[in-house]
């Protein structure tokens, strides 16, 4: 795809933004199944789109925690343990943890001190089978809520179905 993505005004509703999140991604896929660089691909569209990010990127499992994957942002923590972090958790738990202040997450593990919140959503396969986790970080405390996990797992399912693993 070399098309730009859609301009959206900076006061787009949520629902707006996610519907443009899907659509891009899906025509982000078609015709590359490499999961590299999908996931490269996807962390930029994650910042294009949603507002109010200062990190979006993905984790990918390997042996008994996370390596940093794709990105964009700050440089970022390289290796977390399963069930360490907010996305250890989500990892380590199978589900998307939704974290409106980090500061008040147990373990919360800051690789940017400018995040105030956090959502992490597993990259499961159609069989359960854990491929990392996608994370993005906000500025802004409780900047993500329930339409925003419902639409990021759908985001998620679509780029793991996309892919060859």
């Amino acid at each position: 795809m070399s098309e730009s993505l859609p301009l959206l005004a900076d006061d787009a509703p949520a629902a707006e933004r996610h519907a443009v999140l899907l659509q891009t991604l899906d025509a982000l896929l078609l015709g590359e199944r490499d999961l590299i660089a999908n996931l490269a691909n996807a962390s930029a569209l994650l910042m294009g789109v949603l507002p109010q990010l200062n990190w979006a990127g993905f984790y990918l499992s390997k042996g008994d925690g996370l390596v940093v994957g794709p990105f964009q942002g700050k440089p970022a923590c390289v290796r977390i343990a399963f069930g360490r972090g907010v996305c250890g958790t989500a990892a380590a738990e199978r589900r998307t943890v939704l974290v409106p202040n980090v500061h008040a997450f147990p373990g919360h593990i800051a690789c940017d001190s400018a995040s105030q919140s956090e959502i992490v959503v597993p990259l499961l396969t159609a069989d359960s089978r854990l491929i990392g986790v996608m994370d993005l970080d906000s500025p802004i405390l409780s900047r993500f809520d329930s339409a925003d996990a419902t639409a990021l797992e759908s985001f998620a399912a679509r780029l793991v179905a996309g892919c060859e693993l």
